[in-house]
């Protein structure tokens, strides 16, 4: 009996977190083919990057397990780094302002999709897909020419470190924290895993349906909107029609292959860390291979089907394991 519960053990630990081995050997594979994967520079640039799709995938991935999505949330940034901007032209702003204002414009975004979602109860994917095309025109009609050279104090959101780390990756560790602790030992983490699993019988069991995804899209949409300032202050430019293009779909990607799925109820903030860096890791190791730009992007469209398939099949062998652990109970059970 010890030995099949060590070996469940270790299966379940295999299915609920499959991308890590995969992400482990291919780290190994890129540092044995090219020998610089562990740069400090190189790492630091993954982390960089992965920081800003981190933190906001986190709120899309509570979305997600909700039964909700967000595919606004590349427009989103980019207003959020167009308003951020406006206050920076020239050097001539406050930072802390820029930020605040630019996670406001975010928070709007969102509490536009909460409401038309929760309150008129439209459809999530069409009501965000129409909010990603028209939030991408109104930070162009703010911005219609890229704004840049906003000064060093900003600068440093984008570059500085503490610690030797990167300032956006502190951030994203925080917010990793704390949406880890809300979802795993508070009732409303709870929660958003009942809504996502059935939202009648929640809503019959007293949780608040309405009012939990609710504060999830402006969670999505200011954390959006401050992920703008990092990459304008990182760029020191903010081109309104580039900044955030298809970057919904890399958060949906990185999302989706850290094993939250897009039926909702089930999901984990580690499976999204997961996920983010192995994204990360990929198109770094696809740069460092010399691989095209245009194999960049297939790639890319490649790990999103990847990741749909990878939810699942990682959602049947939860099932399956989970009667394999029911019946071996049973068994013990007899036995006893």
């Amino acid at each position: 009996m010890k030995d099949n519960r060590l070996v469940t053990s270790i299966v379940e630990g295999v299915v609920r977190t499959p991308l890590l081995v995969v992400l482990i050997v291919m780290v190994i594979g890129v540092q044995l083919a090219t020998d610089s994967f562990f740069a400090w520079q190189n790492i630091r640039g993954i982390l960089q990057d992965s920081a800003v799709i981190a933190i906001v995938a986190i709120p899309v991935a509570m979305l997600l397990i909700a039964g909700y999505i967000d595919l606004s949330v590349g427009s989103s940034l980019a207003l959020g780094g167009v308003v951020a901007s406006l206050i920076m032209d020239k050097g001539a702003g406050s930072p802390a302002v820029a930020v605040l204002l630019a996670i406001v414009a975010g928070a709007v975004v969102g509490l536009f999709n909460a409401v038309i979602v929760t309150v008129f109860g439209l459809n999530s994917f069409i009501t965000t897909l129409g909010t990603l095309t028209a939030v991408r025109g109104v930070a162009q009609l703010i911005s219609p020419a890229p704004r840049n050279n906003f000064g060093d104090e900003f600068g440093l959101l984008g570059v500085g470190t503490v610690a030797g780390i990167p300032l956006s990756v502190w951030f994203a560790g925080i917010l990793l924290i704390l949406a880890g602790v809300f979802l795993a030992l508070t009732p409303a983490g709870r929660h958003v895993y009942a809504i996502g699993v059935n939202r009648e019988a929640a809503y019959l069991s007293g949780v608040h349906v309405k009012a939990i995804p609710f504060g999830l899209f402006i969670l999505s949409g200011a954390m959006s909107g401050f992920a703008g300032t990092i990459v304008v202050a990182r760029l020191n430019s903010a081109p309104a029609g580039q900044i955030g293009t298809g970057f919904e779909l890399v958060v949906l990607t990185a999302v989706l292959l850290g094993g939250v799925a897009l039926t909702g109820g089930e999901g984990s903030i580690f499976g999204v860390l997961v996920g983010v860096l192995f994204y990360g890791v990929l198109n770094n190791s696809l740069v460092l291979l010399g691989v095209t730009t245009f194999w960049q992007a297939v790639a890319s469209g490649l790990a999103l089907i990847a990741a749909i398939g990878l939810s699942a099949m990682t959602h049947v062998l939860r099932i399956r394991l989970a009667s394999f652990n029911a019946r071996r109970l049973a068994a013990a059970a007899k036995t006893a």
